[in-house]
């Protein structure tokens, strides 16, 4: 079981996304917690202000670091077991590989972002990891939340309905997942590769494991360098290669 926990000054933004799909019946197995936090409650004056002007000038606000700390110490007095982390476009990219080391925590506690950006003394003090989901700029750290959650939960025993099929996914191995069919094996005249149809499970997994090995090379040659290959598929990659030369 793991424990969330979310810091933001728009708590409702994630009422619904939490309340469907395999998140809710997650929730009601009690294979995770969601705890949603107020920001605004912790703040020190009667305006409930969570940011001001930044030091120096400049545009936008910048999120005020008591409110925050003070959160922090309500919910959490100790920090055994839990890691910290700021949604930022600052951070490191979250990975699946992250995603993987975050589920070995028994709670983690997500801070929201906003505005210009948050006062330094949070990152310095407060937070144990920064963590972005892309190289572009979202009005507020709760949709990042969301996808750190969802991309978590799912690697929690449990909370997929196939355990084999978290391991199966595109980036669990740095490899791209293979393409996938399902019935009519033929529709509008596009049919489904005979080989998964033929029953042969031997000659389905070396197809799988080609197109994968295409699938990547072709959309993302980056993780290739990442993956664990066998001497197969370095042979494999080198007709494939020579394939791309080909066209």
């Amino acid at each position: 079981m793991i424990r969330f926990d979310i810091l933001s000054i728009f708590p409702e933004m994630f009422v619904s996304p939490f309340e469907s799909s395999l998140l809710q019946k997650a929730r009601q197995k009690g294979l995770i917690e969601i705890h949603l936090h107020d920001i605004r409650t912790f703040a020190l004056d009667k305006h409930q202000m969570t940011d001001n002007e930044p030091y120096g000038g400049g545009g936008g606000m910048v999120m005020k670091v008591e409110p925050i700390a003070g959160a922090l110490e309500a919910i959490m007095p100790f920090r055994e077991g839990s890691l910290v982390a700021l949604l930022t476009p600052q951070g490191e990219p979250f990975r699946q590989d992250i995603a993987r080391e975050l589920a070995t925590y028994g709670r983690l506690v997500l801070i929201c972002g906003h505005y210009e950006g948050i006062d330094e003394r949070v990152r310095t003090h407060l937070v144990d990891r920064e963590l972005s989901i892309g190289d572009y700029v979202l009005t507020g750290g709760e949709f990042a939340a969301m996808v750190v959650v969802d991309a978590v939960s799912r690697l929690v025993p449990g909370v997929l309905g196939n355990e084999d099929s978290a391991g199966q996914d595109s980036f669990s191995d740095h490899l791209l997942e293979y393409p996938q069919y399902t019935r009519p094996a033929e529709y509008r005249g596009w049919t489904v590769p005979s080989v998964l149809l033929s029953g042969h499970h031997k000659e389905i997994d070396v197809w799988r494991r080609r197109e994968s090995l295409r699938r990547t090379l072709k959309r993302r040659p980056d993780l290739i360098r990442k993956a664990s290959l066998t001497e197969d598929d370095l042979k494999i990659l080198k007709r494939l290669e020579t394939e791309q030369l080909d066209e």
